[in-house]
Formats: structure tokens, sequence, C-alpha cells
């Protein structure tokens, strides 16, 4: 994959996160709801892991009962958004396809045996389609309660000409 290509993924990721959170924050009982806060938290958490490691840093992601309540997790996921945006908006071509040590490697080593070297490229995918895969759990989640989920499609995103994610105000205000 090439530079653009990962951006739109995570302009596209951004606008999805931005309707799902709207959605969230505008029905009391999913910006209540523990399971939804999870899947935020996990989903978030793994956007701010690979941005962090793409420029070399050591990952440091709080304990999920750190980020207490809908609206201070939905700033730190808009946090998360802009951290994959800007480096993947300044990444050469050289950047991404630098193999990317995980942390957690000698884990997987452990579970499935030897594992293949992966670029900068290959884990900016794997963050807009894991994203994509919680978005859809969140979706599921809010119809159960009772809420409306919007409709995030990458195709959907396309249609309306990418537009620039639209956070809510009050995550901006923080």
């Amino acid at each position: 994959m090439q530079a653009p290509d990962l951006v739109d993924l995570a302009r596209h990721a951004s606008w999805a996160d931005a309707l799902v959170w709207t959605a969230v924050l505008g029905y009391p009982e999913a910006a209540r709801d523990g399971k939804i806060h999870a899947w935020l938290y996990h989903a978030h958490s793994v956007q701010r892991v690979y941005a962090t490691l793409w420029r070399g840093e050591e990952p440091r992601i709080p304990e999920e009962n750190g980020l207490a309540g809908a609206l201070v997790l939905a700033r730190w996921g808009y946090g998360a958004n802009r951290a994959v945006l800007s480096y993947l908006r300044t990444a050469s071509e050289s950047d991404l396809e630098r193999i990317l040590e995980l942390p957690w490697a000698k884990r997987l080593e452990e579970k499935y045996g030897p594992i293949a070297p992966v670029t900068v490229a290959e884990t900016a995918l794997q963050v807009a389609m894991h994203s994509t895969h919680h978005r859809g759990q969140l979706a599921a989640r809010l119809r159960e309660l009772g809420g409306e989920a919007p409709t995030v499609d990458f195709i959907s995103w396309l249609w309306r000409g990418k537009p620039e994610a639209e956070w809510p105000e009050e995550v901006l205000a923080g």
C-alpha cells in the first residue's frame, strides 16, 4: 500500500469513529454501557499503540478505568485518530516499508510459532481493519440497547465525497 491509500483509510476511520462517538454520546444508555466502553477503549488503544510504535516510541496506554466516562474516553479516542493520521500524512515510502518490531512478538511466537516480520504499512492496514471490526460490534450493541447505529461503511464515505471527520463539539472542547 502507498501512503495516500493509507491516509484515506485513516481519514475514513476517523470519520467513522466520529459518527460512532456522536451516536454513543447522544444516547445516554450507550454512553454508560460497559461493553461499548470496553470496545472503544480497546479500538483506540490499538490505534495509539501502533501510532506510537511507528514513531519509534514506547507505548504507554492508561488502564481502562483511568479513562472513566464516555466523554473522557471519546477525547482520548480523538487523540488516537489524530496520532494515526498525523503519522501517515508525513510518512515517506521508506518509513512505510520499515519492518516494525512488535513488543509482543515473543508472546505471539510462544502461541503460534515463528511469526513473519511486518512493515509499518501492513500494520497501518491492520489498524484500519481492526477499527472496522470493532465499529461493527459497536453498531450491533447500539441497536441492542435501542439506539441508532450510523452507517460508517468505507463505500458510504466514498459516496459522500470523502468528508472530513466531524467529532462532537464536546469532544473537541476538551
